[in-house]
């Protein structure tokens, strides 16, 4: 936590002029709550501009976490310092400060931000970076019993499952996965791979088919590689309960039947030796005063300059925003977060000397996805493409996100001498 209170007033006399109609006394640092893809990338592309303003970055942990690869980080396939590196290492030298504490409210109108560790920071420009987290809907017993899959800590605890079960087997051992959605299918076919056997892998998912929101081509291959796996796909199938060892389970496709009616119908248990939950995603943010405004999913309202409706000197970047005038809510993936970062920073900068700021304009990319050990399927830019060659392109694609060119050397220079 050392130099929070440095960086907030250092500098100052480097930074743009303060902009009329805004207390002198008023430091115009710039404070970014949360350090995953939207935070940290602004904060970096911020600090390559001349003459930037103080950056503060408040994230509790110490360790940034490239979250599109940590399937590779589970199979072995990458080593945890390439897809993890320490806050540290990459703002070494950049002029942004680190704060390693959790932001709990925010006062817009005072424009302090208030963390967990008691300590109160002023901010001229903040950008609310915190981003999402899991939710188990409410289901009994899934806070409790269910694993994760979003953090370091997650990924040891089902290597752990995974070990047990490989020096233990037992027949009709099983793992089971709960949302058919990207994540669940990566991890269920990586899973499979590394059971060897020793477990079955089913993947639950209340919808109609796996990957709802995925590409046509990439839902045909996930299929097949779910299928050369003998991993079981149950759709229309509702998790009621988790309990230590078993999951309660409701179909929700009953011919005929209305939603109440299908609501009765009578429920079947499934015995797991881990279940995985990976299904839908909650927005929530720190607590703000005065409360801003949210879409239906608890996002917050901003401008298509990414502004917070009602506090232009308020940003909002990655999963937490919802621009006005899109054509329907933006992915929650690392892709958005990319390509907001310049932006933000540019009108960060922009917003500081009182000129025009640039909306925010998504260019779908397209999509990949890890299909288990040295596999993935990629649809994007009129490129179709599965299996190692896909790998490959998957992994160089993510080479080039990777923060900070120092990194991504010492990654490179990892990756080439695992190929040769």
């Amino acid at each position: 936590m050392e130099g929070a209170s440095h960086i907030c007033t250092a500098g100052l006399n480097d930074s743009p002029a303060v902009p009329p109609g805004e207390p002198n006394s008023l430091p115009q640092t710039v404070v970014i709550v949360g350090g995953g893809f939207g935070g940290l990338y602004t904060a970096l592309a911020l600090s390559q501009r001349p003459q930037h303003p103080p950056i503060l970055l408040i994230e509790p942990n110490a360790h940034f976490l490239f979250l599109p690869l940590l399937y590779e980080l589970l199979s072995g396939e990458l080593r945890r310092w390439e897809i993890a590196p320490r806050y540290d290492a990459l703002l070494a030298g950049r002029g942004i400060a680190h704060l390693r504490d959790r932001v709990e409210a925010i006062d817009t109108e005072r424009r302090r931000v208030h963390t967990h560790g008691g300590q109160t920071v002023p901010y001229g420009r903040l950008v609310i970076a915190s981003g999402a987290s899991t939710t188990t809907f409410g289901v009994p017993g899934a806070d409790r019993h269910c694993l994760g899959f979003r953090t370091l800590a997650d990924v040891e605890r089902l290597q752990n499952l995974l070990s047990s079960l490989t020096r233990n087997r037992r027949p009709l051992q099983r793992l089971a996965v709960v949302g058919a959605g990207a994540t669940g299918v990566e991890l269920a076919c990586k899973l499979a791979d590394l059971a060897d056997g020793s477990a079955v892998v089913e993947l639950i998912e209340q919808g109609p088919q796996l990957l709802p929101q995925g590409r046509a081509f990439n839902r045909e291959q996930a299929s097949l590689a779910l299928s050369r796996r003998d991993v079981r796909l149950r759709t229309h199938t509702a998790v009621v309960a988790v309990e230590a060892d078993r999951l309660r389970l409701r179909r929700t496709d009953v011919p005929g039947q209305s939603p109440v009616a299908a609501s009765a119908q009578p429920e079947e248990e499934l015995a797991a030796a881990g279940v995985i939950w990976t299904a839908g995603l909650a927005f929530r943010p720190p607590a703000i005063t005065p409360p801003p405004p949210q879409d239906e999913r608890g996002r917050l309202r901003c401008e298509p300059t990414l502004q917070l409706e009602g506090r232009p000197e308020v940003f909002v970047i990655g999963d937490l925003a919802a621009p006005n005038g899109m054509d329907g809510p933006l992915p929650s993936s690392a892709q958005v977060a990319f390509q907001q970062a310049p932006l933000l920073a540019s009108n960060l900068l922009c917003s500081l000397a009182r000129e025009p700021l640039k909306p925010f304009a998504w260019n779908d990319l397209g999509e990949m996805l890890s299909l288990g050990r040295g596999e993935a399927s990629l649809c994007g830019a009129g490129l179709t493409l599965a299996g190692r060659a896909a790998f490959r392109l998957r992994q160089l694609a993510y080479l080039s996100r990777m923060p900070g060119l120092s990194h991504t050397l010492r990654v490179a220079a990892g990756w080439l001498a695992d190929w040769r």
